[in-house]
């Protein structure tokens, strides 16, 4: 992908309610990507979407820019951040049945490489490493267009009813 179009503030949203409680982890993922749930506020904000959903895995796009960068020039360690929460976490909603579900309780963030605005597209790629009823944990990356990590984590999620 080298294209990449941020959702809209406009466009966002929660999920409804009843579509939490109705619609597997999975289900609710893929109807954010579709485009039949709105993607989160938050998505808007930073600039990253959710690209491709399956059970256990989860893959969010970004693209690093200068509304990103911190004093120092390099995008805040808060945009790494919220791509590994948001992907970690939504790798361990995509297990989740009909009725439930997920909200951190901790992560770990480690940056290896900066990103800047030339960093292009990113993609951080959330999976599960182990998903019981009241709790799940889940590792991350952020990769670069050429495959080179820049972040990496892992997360600790609390699981509950909706």
């Amino acid at each position: 992908m080298d294209e990449f179009t941020p959702p809209s503030l406009e466009a966002s949203g929660v999920v409804p309610p009843e579509a939490a409680k109705s619609m597997s982890g999975l289900a609710m993922m893929r109807a954010i990507i579709e485009g039949r749930l709105p993607p989160p506020p938050m998505a808007a904000t930073l600039e990253f979407a959710v690209e491709l959903a399956e059970e256990g895995r989860v893959v969010f796009v970004g693209r690093p820019s200068f509304r990103h960068y911190n004093p120092f020039g390099v995008a805040h360690g808060g945009y790494a951040g919220a791509l590994l929460d948001s992907c970690m976490t939504c790798a361990v909603q995509s297990t989740l049945e009909p009725g439930f579900g997920t909200t951190t309780l901790e992560y770990k963030v480690s940056m290896v490489r900066p990103m800047t605005e030339k960093t292009g597209i990113v993609r951080a790629e959330g999976k599960t490493l182990y998903v019981g009823k009241r709790s799940g944990t889940a590792e991350g990356r952020i990769i670069d267009a050429a495959g080179r990590l820049l972040a990496h984590g892992t997360t600790t999620c609390l699981i509950f009813s909706v």
